[in-house]
């Protein structure tokens, strides 16, 4: 039996927020690693399917929906139940990760999540602008909590595979790439010098590259919406404009680009759904592959963290945004839903761990444009070795459930750093507690780049002085 190391002990009460994929597989990783007081432990969920795992671990559950018009009245009494802090820890859909932090500020309690989520309705409303309905400005209404309440109990916004752990992959790539180029330079130690050696190093731009081959035991039925991870939290961010950080080598805006009026100007987003927006990228199982351009938080939040500024401009941004490949179930599903002007499927199906026959999920960065051109740096976690690893998860799982532990161990670690985005964690320690669950990790090189081999067939306007303009890796 493998002897588990415990990495943290925390005596106060934990919520958690949801008990879907996600806070089913993160349950055991937390019992072996985290001390905690399991008659302080509750969940909530407006769904019962999985409550015999908790019910045969004495643990509690709460079944009902978290709303705008109770989240105070719900959770205040079991935050309070001490000893000390307590701590939200959300992994639901349709709750305000604004609004439940400033409850957590209010309560002097911990709090974690792995996405920027709202109070439902936002991306489905038309009434509202485009930019409205969109993850820079989910992520300005976070950062607006840190604006107007910096310090204090530490709050993780965002502290998935991706985001989150792709944040720290980042960081270890610009190592890699620093030692295999011949820069020697000390590790930075702030976000201004990380900032400078990507400068340094040339990186123009940054692609969250990811290819999952899981595949299921019984074909995909017609009317079901099929996918590895949440099916709702797919389809909304995959119903939200397609969004990128927006570097400064770009020549020009893409067509139906437009930037934000407020905030940093780190991001653009289209007037399209980025479940219907393709790109062009890479990754070392699938090679040259087409990717959805799906909205995620870790494209802005990374340009933005590495973004050189003199004064008030900016001389250096990557650009950055995700390239994501899902399981040929979810890609049919896609092309379903979109064939009936974007309604999702009256069905809707999560895989899990018994129902995939083989495959895996292989999520990390690509970072492209430096002296050796392109290089992918992250994890290749197969279902078989996910079995062998921990229960009740597939592998695109068990990339979230762990990086939402070593986020937690992080926050028990530095308990007064107010709101925090995984950039702004280190990077080496969430790493190792997370490591163990990755499978491969691993970087590779590659001479790929968008315009490898172009123009075929047909005619087509590239731009042949820089291969890594947007441009040249939008599927037009």
């Amino acid at each position: 039996m493998t002897v588990w190391p415990v990495h943290a002990r925390f005596d106060g009460p934990i919520v958690m927020i949801g008990f879907g994929s996600i806070g089913r597989g993160t349950l055991p990783l937390l019992e072996r690693h985290i001390a905690f007081d399991a008659s302080k432990f509750v969940v909530i969920d407006p769904i019962d399917t999985d409550r015999a795992l908790l019910d045969e671990r004495k643990l509690r559950f709460i079944q009902a929906s978290i709303t705008r018009e109770n989240y105070r009245e719900l959770l205040t009494p079991l935050l309070k139940t001490g000893p000390g802090r307590g701590m939200i820890v959300n992994l639901s859909v349709d709750t305000s990760s604004a609004d439940l932090m400033n409850l957590c500020k209010d309560l002097d309690a911990y709090y974690i999540d792995t996405v920027c989520e709202p109070w439902p309705g936002l991306y489905s409303d038309p009434s509202l602008p485009i930019s409205a309905r969109s993850n820079y400005t989910l992520r300005e209404r976070v950062l607006d909590v840190r604006r107007k309440r910096p310090g204090g109990v530490t709050a993780v916004s965002c502290c998935g595979a991706n985001p989150g752990m792709v944040s720290w992959f980042v960081k270890q790539a610009l190592l890699d790439i620093a030692r295999d180029t011949g820069v020697s330079v000390p590790e930075p130690n702030n976000r201004e010098d990380w900032g400078r050696l990507m400068q340094r190093l040339g990186v123009k731009g940054i692609h969250i590259a990811e290819r999952d081959t899981q595949r299921a035991r019984d074909p995909k039925p017609r009317g079901v919406f099929v996918n590895t991870w949440s099916v709702e939290g797919f389809v909304s961010e995959g119903l939200q404009p397609a969004e990128l950080g927006f570097g400064t080598h770009e020549k020009a805006l893409p067509p139906d680009g437009h930037r934000h009026d407020f905030g940093n100007d780190a991001a653009i987003y289209l007037s399209q759904p980025g479940a219907g927006t393709r790109v062009r990228s890479w990754t070392p199982t699938a090679q040259a592959q087409h990717g959805f351009l799906v909205t995620h938080n870790e494209s802005i939040s990374i340009a933005d963290y590495f973004t050189v500024r003199k004064g008030d401009k900016a001389v250096y941004r990557p650009t950055c945004h995700y390239a994501y490949h899902p399981c040929d179930d979810a890609v049919l599903s896609l092309h379903e839903m979109a064939g009936a002007s974007w309604t999702r499927q009256p069905a809707w199906k999560i895989l899990d761990e018994k129902e995939i026959v083989d495959g895996i999920d292989e999520l990390g960065v690509l970072l492209y444009g430096h002296a050796k051109n392109a290089y992918w740096y992250g994890s290749s976690l197969s279902i078989e070795e996910t079995r062998r690893l921990a229960p009740y998860q597939n592998a695109t799982g068990l990339q979230v459930t762990s990086a939402v532990l070593a986020g937690i161990v992080w926050m028990l670690e530095n308990p007064d750093r107010g709101v925090i985005e995984a950039d702004e964690m280190d990077f080496r320690r969430c790493l190792e507690v997370q490591r163990p669950y990755l499978g491969k990790v691993f970087g590779a090189y590659t001479d790929w780049t968008p315009l490898h081999g172009r123009p075929g067939l047909f005619p087509e306007e590239l731009d042949r002085d820089d291969p890594w303009q947007f441009s040249n890796v939008l599927v037009r």
